[in-house]
């Protein structure tokens, strides 16, 4: 019998969010081919000590979200991993996920796509049409596909701000965060560093420990996060339960915010500190930072706030105060994101780093829906999981399972979603492309058919996973329980997440599901009870 070819499939990009793409597009059954113009895969995760186009983590990341809410649904990390895994540890994960899966002879190294437009037939069929070159040749060439999923990320291109009056006439040197690799070369110096991301806080603490002196450059302040909560546990596979997220959607947000805020400021008084912001903890994307504070107390970080002016040698701030020498000024204010590969740059508008794109993945102006922007998004939670959705959630639509909503209901989906975005972020660059890990992945699992089963649905039938769903960070491997492609692994996974947590630091150590509840929910559930008991006595009066 006629069986139709299966459809070509390109990904563009071999890191984080490029390798599940591979790994859900063969489970498919597309042909695929990804394109990766590095040497090696792992994106940025892979550290580069030489500067170059591509971004790289400095040579001392660790990330910032913990590895059981960092891992691929059917990937969970070793037990004796670090939660808080160091760039090279983060590398080796995906290398390792790659051999696993068998995805190394897909992916073509030294191969840069020049340009994606659409075939001239896209009208009618939604191909596209890739040129592309070997990097260590001259050889180019054409090829179509029926879908494509770009995966490289909005980390590429350095945002630099307005130049400041005298920045011209400033005898010392400027540089982007994007350049920075490690504290070499600054030992005894005077540093400026601007911003107060998570890129910039590190650089300031690291710096701190050779420098001279570090200023850290604040417009408006942050709220700091520590990596670990109470008791020694990743703060997100708190922050990421059903449980918490239930919590904050119960409770009232003025008592929400007093409740956060008072756990942030028991560490660290935030207002004493320069850092307080006047917008609220869940108004912005945080600052997760373990050594600020302390630097801040040892006097090796002096917070300073906006630059007024450059002088000759240093610089004025627009408190009035003064700086009389600086050696260097290292600016962290994040990126713009473009895509000069689309169309050479014509085919998707960006307006301050807004893009109208349905879920952040498919671009409003596109008659098909066969061009997938895989991982251009800046969660609360790790980005790993929630591209990998993405690209199944790409490759359902694609293989005609999945339809998504008409048009014109993605664009009104779209106006919706970037009003409640600007009533509830700061307006800031850095906060168009924001989502919430939890409320998004359920979103996008709806799509597909994968969203998990509610807690209360299992009381009866599997009153141990109930229980994990309900206080159990929210980890990837709960969206293969069903839907396209259930992986059998995934309830052992999700029962294991406890002891995976606490067998980082004790490799006999036995996890409990009631480690969960041993934090500052405890704080969070008192207070809402207050407020039952007090709105309940004013009903009554």
């Amino acid at each position: 019998s006629f069986q139709m070819p299966a459809k070509r499939v390109c990904i563009v990009g071999a890191g984080a969010a490029g390798l599940p793409s591979i790994r859900h597009a063969l489970l498919y059954g597309f042909d695929v081919v990804c394109y990766e113009a590095q040497g090696e895969i792992g994106g940025l995760w892979r550290y580069k000590p030489e500067e170059t186009d591509e971004s790289s983590v400095m040579k001392s990341t660790v990330i910032n979200s913990s590895k059981e809410l960092t891992a691929y649904s059917d990937f969970p990390p070793p037990a004796t991993t670090a939660n808080f895994m160091h760039n090279t540890h983060m590398c080796d994960y995906l290398v390792k996920y790659s051999d696993h899966f068998d995805l190394a002879k897909h992916i073509k190294l030294y191969h840069k796509v020049l340009n994606i437009e659409r075939n001239d037939d896209y009208a009618k069929t939604g191909r596209w049409k890739i040129t592309v070159k070997i990097l260590k040749s001259d050889k180019q060439w054409t090829e179509l596909f029926d879908g494509v999923l770009l995966c490289t990320g909005h980390h590429t291109l350095p945002y630099w701000p307005q130049p400041w009056p005298g920045q011209k006439e400033f005898q010392g040197k400027i540089m982007h965060a994007h350049s920075y690799k490690d504290y070499r070369g600054n030992d005894d110096k005077v540093v400026a560093v601007v911003g107060i991301g998570n890129s910039g806080g590190d650089i300031a603490v690291e710096l701190s420990k050779v420098a001279k002196q570090v200023y850290l450059i604040t417009r408006s302040g942050t709220w700091v996060f520590n990596r670990v909560a109470d008791y020694g546990r990743p703060v997100d596979s708190f922050l990421n339960s059903r449980f918490y997220h239930g919590l904050r959607m119960g409770m009232p947000s003025a008592i929400m915010e007093v409740s956060q805020q008072s756990a942030l400021n028991k560490r660290f008084d935030h207002k004493l500190y320069g850092l307080k912001p006047k917008h609220g903890v869940f108004s912005a994307h945080p600052t997760i930072n373990d050594e600020l504070p302390n630097r801040i107390a040892s006097g090796t970080v002096r917070v300073r706030p906006q630059i007024e002016k450059f002088t000759e040698n240093g610089l004025r701030f627009v408190d009035g105060t003064t700086v009389d020498h600086v050696d260097k000024v290292i600016v962290s204010t994040g990126y713009t994101i473009e895509f000069p590969c689309l169309e050479n740059g014509n085919l998707l508008k960006v307006r301050e780093n807004e893009l109208d794109a349905y879920q952040f993945m498919f671009p409003s102006v596109l008659e098909h829906t066969t061009l997938g922007l895989i991982g251009l998004i800046q969660p609360y939670g790790s980005i790993m999981p929630i591209a990998e959705m993405q690209a199944r959630v790409f490759c359902d639509v694609l293989s005609g399972v999945s339809t998504l909503p008409s048009k014109a209901e993605r664009a009104e989906h779209v106006k919706a979603t970037r009003e409640h975005m600007q009533q509830r972020y700061s307006a800031s660059r850095r906060h168009t492309i924001q989502v919430d890990y939890l409320p998004y992945m359920d979103e996008l699992s709806e799509l597909i058919g994968c969203k998990p089963p509610v807690w209360h649905s299992l009381l009866l039938s599997d009153p141990q996973m109930a229980f994990a769903s309900a206080f159990a960070p929210h980890a990837s491997y709960f969206y293969r329980l069903r839907g396209p492609h259930p992986w059998t692994g995934a309830r052992d996974a999700i029962l294991s997440i406890e002891d995976r947590i606490v067998q980082a630091m004790d490799e006999r150590a036995k996890g409990s599901a009631f480690s969960a509840l041993k934090s500052i929910a405890l704080q969070e559930l008192i207070m809402l009870v207050v407020f039952v008991v007090i709105l309940l006595i004013a009903l009554i009066h």
